[in-house]
């Protein structure tokens, strides 16, 4: 009878099989979700972002992280002097600049929506204005 029970019991060594492996893939594709589903895109918006900011010029109509919309008169490698009402110029940190709105050549101004967080940005899943809701645009009411 006891060599009954020492049959049914669990092989020595633990019994595990797939050495550590099997325990990696789990990790290895979480890892690949969380890349491609939050780091790529992060990384893309802020070569964007870096791309635009380059390519400010003196002419160029801007928003600021802050709010301030202002067009550009003088600029420099880390600061740019903004003109945000008649002879009222401040001077701002490049990196704080959100998007550009237009210059002061073109018609027609190209909106930049602001970032995440910041008031008049986009916002994902909601909508305003006659469109409705989520739920009344799935539904059709």
């Amino acid at each position: 009878m006891s060599e009954l029970a020492y049959a049914m019991g669990p092989a020595p060594g633990g019994g595990a099989s797939g050495g550590g492996f099997s325990m990696l893939v789990p990790l290895l594709l979480m890892f690949a979700v969380f890349y491609f589903l939050l780091i790529r895109p992060q990384q893309r918006k802020q070569r964007t972002h870096q791309d635009m900011l380059k390519s400010l010029k003196v002419g160029d109509r801007v928003i600021t992280t802050g709010g301030l919309v202002g067009t550009i008169v003088d600029g420099g490698e880390q600061t740019i002097k903004l003109e945000i009402a008649d002879r009222v110029r401040v001077e701002v940190g490049r990196t704080y600049i959100a998007g550009r709105i237009g210059s002061r050549d073109s018609k027609e101004a190209q909106t930049v929506p602001a970032p995440e967080g910041q008031p008049g940005g986009s916002r994902t899943g909601s909508s305003t204005g006659s469109e409705g809701g989520l739920l009344s645009r799935l539904f059709k009411r």
